[in-house]
């Protein structure tokens, strides 16, 4: 017999378990359904951000930092550290143990909520009355009816065409955090997010970096001036990025990976390395969830088709996350799934776009925020810029790390900020602030009025405000 529920959601991750929590909270009798499995066979709720995505990359992200910082940085502090060595089996071991962790966090929340966990893979049955059936296809199948379901299935790494993905000698994000030892030498094809943060993992370890990326334009999604001093620091600390580039055939061997390409002048070359990671992006995850049996619409992309309400052209039928249109961010999906389980309960959930903040981890980290200045330009919008280095920051000198600059964009008769860039130390932390003043539509004088820690790297955003009326304190 099946099991009856208000609310199904399938799919674990960031905006699946948030969106089963939330409507267990506003009182639904809640199901979540995912199919991570742990090495032992165990459930690992949380998706490709716990699993093998945000979670773990950051870990090897902190571990590989804390390695470059003893070889090359203790010195300055007069800290004498010799014989440094890296034991990756180790660094792996942890990375996994903070996983399971935060898959262990997860499966808590759930109990502690009464949200019902069933491990399997989800999928359609039918329509059937008053709502949907569906299968979950686990250790024991079951049946389950819910009056509303919420799909929130993720996205998958894209491959090239022909070169599918080995997690061997030709890595997805998921291989890339599984390699066993430092490559001599690591190629890379895509310089997005998961290329810079992985290949900064492992040139920071030793490894022979090269990154190909296919547009003429680094970081093309980023402020110009921001990405360029990103680049410019990368460059210094030895990643090889080669811009606007052809890959042809990809060969694999005993002896690892040959990448042909043309180069930007359509120069014949060719690139051998031990081990490549593809991060040219990611699909819609829909497979096996048998969207025909109920209709459900999809798109060119594969991804399902919603409304601004994350609704389908089902009834009671709602999707989130990397499955639908927009950014494909861990956080963008946690908020479509709140937002989704108050509609369901009739309240007014909230999503903007406009202030959803974007993060690199690398360092220096890259974070921003609304627009940048080539799109206020390509739209026509009059407005003011203003700018400050970390170099001129006590607590970045302090820090030892004065690399890059906040930069605030604000409309020229408003002085409404449009969008903040930063490329430095904690650049991920400062961008809260920028976030929280854009949603209350807050001018540059705002920032530039209120007082901020001395001394701090956060000065920085307030000298930045400043900048955009031509002022300054210089602190």
């Amino acid at each position: 017999m099946s099991k009856q529920f208000d609310v199904i959601v399938i799919g674990g991750g960031p905006g699946g378990y948030i969106a089963a929590i939330r409507a267990a909270q506003l009182g639904f009798n809640v199901a979540c359904i995912d199919e991570w499995k742990s090495d032992k066979g165990g459930p690992a709720p949380g998706g490709t951000c716990t699993n093998v995505g945000c979670i773990p990359s950051k870990a090897l992200l902190q571990s590989s930092e804390h390695f470059e910082h003893a070889n090359k940085h203790f010195a300055e502090h007069g800290i004498t550290a010799t014989g440094v060595k890296m034991d990756v089996a180790k660094m792996i071991a942890r990375k996994d143990t903070v996983v399971k962790q935060n898959n262990d966090g997860i499966l808590y929340l759930f109990k502690k909520n009464k949200v019902s966990f069933f491990h399997g893979r989800g999928s359609f049955v039918k329509a059937a009355e008053g709502g949907y059936e569906i299968k979950v296809a686990g250790a024991a199948e079951e049946s389950l009816t819910g009056k509303q379901i919420i799909i929130a299935t993720g996205s998958n790494a894209r491959a090239l065409p022909g070169t599918p993905f080995d997690e061997e000698l030709v890595l997805s994000n998921d291989g890339a955090l599984r390699v066993g030892a430092v490559p001599k030498k690591l190629g890379l094809i895509g310089s997005g997010v998961i290329g810079l943060e992985m290949g900064s993992v492992w040139r920071r370890l030793g490894a022979d970096v090269t990154i190909l990326e296919g547009l003429p334009t680094f970081l093309g999604a980023v402020d110009e001036q921001i990405a360029k001093e990103a680049k410019k620091a990368f460059d210094k600390q030895g990643l090889k990025i080669e811009l606007g580039v052809k890959v042809g055939e990809i060969k694999t061997s005993k002896k690892g990976v040959s990448i042909a390409y043309t180069n930007a002048k359509g120069e014949a070359q060719s690139l051998d390395v031990d081990k490549l990671i593809v991060s040219i992006g990611r699909v819609p995850n829909t497979i096996g969830l048998n969207v025909e049996a109920v209709g459900l619409q999809l798109d060119e992309r594969g991804a399902i088709v919603v409304d601004a309400d994350c609704k389908t052209n089902l009834p009671g039928v709602w999707a989130v996350g990397d499955v639908v249109r927009g950014p494909m961010l861990a956080h963008k999906a946690e908020e479509e799934g709140v937002a989704v389980a108050e509609r369901i309960a009739g309240q007014h959930g909230h999503v903007n776009f406009n202030t959803v903040p974007w993060v690199i981890y690398t360092s220096p980290e890259i974070a921003w925020v609304g627009r940048t200045e080539q799109q206020l330009k390509a739209d026509g919008v009059k407005y003011k810029a203003g700018s400050f280095p970390f170099l001129a920051n006590g607590r970045a000198r302090a820090l030892g790390d004065t690399t890059g600059m906040v930069k605030m964009l604000a409309d020229a008769e408003t002085d409404e900020i449009l969008g903040v860039h930063i490329v430095g130390p904690q650049a991920s932390e400062l961008i809260a602030e920028a976030v929280v003043a854009m949603e209350f539509k807050a001018s540059s004088e705002d920032i530039a009025r209120i007082c901020h820690a001395h001394p701090s790297l956060s000065e920085a955003t307030k000298e930045a405000a400043l900048a955009v009326d031509k002022r300054t304190l210089n602190f």
